[in-house]
């Protein structure tokens, strides 16, 4: 229960601290530590926040059957429907991908961060009287959803179903349903457009737009928002259908969402390692910004607590700590990296699942393709900010605002 009281004072700094993001502990916690951080972390060690998510907590205290007979006059919460699935935790996955990536220069601001945050938190006491806590967690609350599926990765499994060790959570299967499958896919699709959207290619067709579509309009906002979407619904297409056609070719009579189900733990650690070669830099250089938050978290000049070095204002950001070229092959290392363990994942499932030794090989060479396919298309992603015309200059440059509305500076770029 420790985290809920954290989570007040965070509110705190955000309704009441300056409102430049920068100056500001919240939106800097929230987008870089929680959003950003936290996934990075789970995949690698496991799901640990269970205890440290201040919404399942706050879902827990209101998890009372003393409360629920009062509100709903019954002890017992409801029964989760059955056709709500998972989409609650996809939608709401989504509507934060889209404040992060689409409307982040509002969303982003201390004020509306902490808004949007206390809403969410009163949101869980209401699904924790209605639904209890761990149904909500399970198939509802956000956090808890996106960090068990990240920590299917990680070393350790703290308590969730699988083995031990790297991709140990991946040998219990995802569950068969629409808006299951979907909230994994989402995962991928959200760094791709993040990488989309970091394209030369975006800022010239988007430069070129009406003026009713133009960045910053809410034009835009929606034809943005409606390139995400179509851009889920085509992968969720084209993986099902790979998947499909590596089930016939495998000698198996499936659906298109038993074969994309199967292979779907494939999947993840391509998410995983687009979104750690995406964001390293990120990390790296905006992280630095807590230091000097966490002396004045506030960011106000009545802040009454004044600490030494590195953590006041005469701290100033490194930009130079990984270099350009540096970020270049440790993106092709890890995105071939995800991509080979995503092979071998495949192999895994589709020689226990087709009925012969020899139609199982064949059935590799459809998701084969698939997967190699992505690697060229997450490394294109990955390589466009890198990549400038002989004639331009070859000083450092600073690139567009991240999600967390700070600035993400980048190095020379490789020729």
């Amino acid at each position: 229960m420790a985290s809920v009281p954290i989570l007040g004072l965070l509110l705190l700094a955000g309704l009441l601290g300056s409102q430049e993001v920068s100056e500001n502990l919240l939106p800097v916690f929230f987008w870089l530590v929680v959003w950003v951080g936290l996934p990075l972390a789970v995949g690698l060690i496991g799901d640990f926040t269970r205890p440290l998510n201040p919404f399942g907590a706050i879902a827990r205290a209101t998890d009372s059957p003393a409360l629920r007979r009062v509100i709903l006059d019954r002890t017992a919460p409801l029964p989760w429907p059955r056709r709500l699935g998972w989409w609650m935790s996809g939608a709401l996955f989504f509507t934060v991908v889209v404040g992060e990536l689409v409307v982040n220069a509002t969303v982003t601001l201390p004020r509306v961060t902490a808004v949007g945050l206390l809403v969410y938190a009163l949101a869980c006491a209401v699904a924790g009287v209605v639904v209890g806590s761990d149904a909500w967690a399970a198939r509802g609350e956000m956090f808890a959803v996106v960090f068990s599926t990240w920590g299917r990765l990680g070393w350790f499994r703290f308590g969730a179903p699988g083995r031990q060790g790297f991709g140990g959570g991946l040998d219990a299967p995802f569950d068969a349903s629409v808006s299951r499958v979907v909230g994994v896919v989402l995962l991928l699709v959200s760094v791709s457009f993040d990488g989309l959207l970091s394209t030369p290619q975006w800022g010239s067709m988007t430069s070129e737009l009406p003026a009713g579509l133009a960045p910053g309009t809410s034009g835009h906002n929606v034809l943005a928002t409606s390139v995400l979407a179509a851009l889920t619904l085509a992968t969720l297409l084209v993986f099902g259908g790979f998947a499909v056609v590596a089930a016939r070719t495998g000698g198996r009579s499936v659906g298109g969402l038993a074969a994309l189900t199967g292979l779907l733990p494939s999947l993840l650690p391509i998410a995983y390692g687009y979104l750690l070669a995406h964001y390293l830099q990120y990390v790296a250089i905006n992280g630095q910004l807590l230091l000097p938050l966490l002396g004045n978290p506030v960011g106000l000049e009545s802040w009454p607590l004044h600490l030494p070095y590195p953590f006041n204002d005469d701290y100033a950001v490194a930009t130079g700590v990984l270099p350009t070229s540096f970020i270049w092959y440790f993106q092709i290392v890890v995105i071939i990296g995800a991509h080979i363990l995503a092979v071998v994942l495949a192999h895994r499932h589709l020689a226990t699942s087709a009925p012969a030794p020899a139609l199982a090989r064949r059935s590799e060479w459809p998701w084969l393709a698939a997967m190699v396919g992505y690697t060229m298309l997450s490394l294109w992603l990955l390589a466009q900010p890198l990549v400038q015309d002989s004639s331009a200059s070859a000083e450092p440059r600073t690139a567009r605002p991240t999600a967390a509305g700070l600035t993400w500076f980048q190095g020379a770029s490789l020729s």
